[in-house]
């Protein structure tokens, strides 16, 4: 009897027929390279074997960046289509009163925020009806509220869009509602020529939701349709 042992011979002709099996399988390619390597001995370098471990480790770099790619993509897509959700739902209403109201339940259910305000800078003062009637979303403001709220004493140029993290909101933004806000999307409004400019605030009880590494142009997008959307209103 021979005292090498050998395989069966069925799965012998199983491995000679399909070789594929063989090299598909990661972790079967590893322990026929492992033995190759204890049957040669310790003191004889394997070229072939270190440059089929770079390989493998680079092979192992390549499929995580296709793994963050995919993710990141798909993580786009969704975002984009929620928000052309949302500016549907927000060009359906043929009212001002309904437009605002569906921004703060509607629209912001969409977008998956917890607040949504519009702050309009005028000389108005909100005991006016209207804006006590819309109160829940609309918001008034004196003249460069906006600027101050996003930029404060900062003279660098403001952003269209400003995510940023925070204690607690501005109660004169989120009212009562202000304590439970961690972090907020501030989007900056040109109604245009001869019309003061306002401010789109979204806030969220998730700290994590606004951060200021996240990217903002499919909010500048949004920004960009509710200001002319707000045009039509104004006019």
């Amino acid at each position: 009897m021979s005292s090498t042992q050998r395989i069966e011979d069925t799965l012998r002709e199983t491995i000679i027929s399909r070789p594929d099996m063989i090299l598909d399988d990661k972790d079967l390619m590893q322990a026929l390279i492992a033995a190759n390597e204890r049957a040669m001995g310790g003191n004889i370098i394997d070229l072939r074997g270190i440059a089929m471990e770079r390989l493998e480790a680079r092979l192992d770099r390549l499929e995580d960046t296709h793994r963050s790619v995919i993710a990141a993509a798909y993580e786009n897509l969704a975002g984009t289509n929620q928000i052309h959700r949302a500016i549907l739902r927000m060009l359906d209403p043929i009212e001002f009163e309904s437009f605002l109201k569906d921004l703060g339940n509607d629209v912001s259910q969409i977008l998956r925020v917890d607040v949504i305000r519009l702050v309009l800078e005028t000389q108005q003062d909100d005991s006016a009806p209207v804006i006590q009637k819309l109160g829940d979303v609309l918001t008034v403001a004196d003249p460069g509220f906006a600027a101050t709220y996003v930029g404060g004493d900062s003279d660098a140029p403001l952003k269209q869009v400003t995510l940023r993290q925070m204690a607690h909101g501005d109660a004169r933004v989120y009212g009562d509602k202000a304590e439970w806000i961690r972090s907020e999307a501030c989007l900056q409004l040109d109604f245009g020529a001869g019309r003061l400019p306002g401010l789109l605030v979204m806030g969220s009880e998730d700290p994590h939701q606004f951060t200021a590494q996240q990217g903002t142009d499919l909010l500048a997008f949004f920004a960009g349709v509710f200001e002319r959307a707000m045009r039509r209103w104004l006019s």
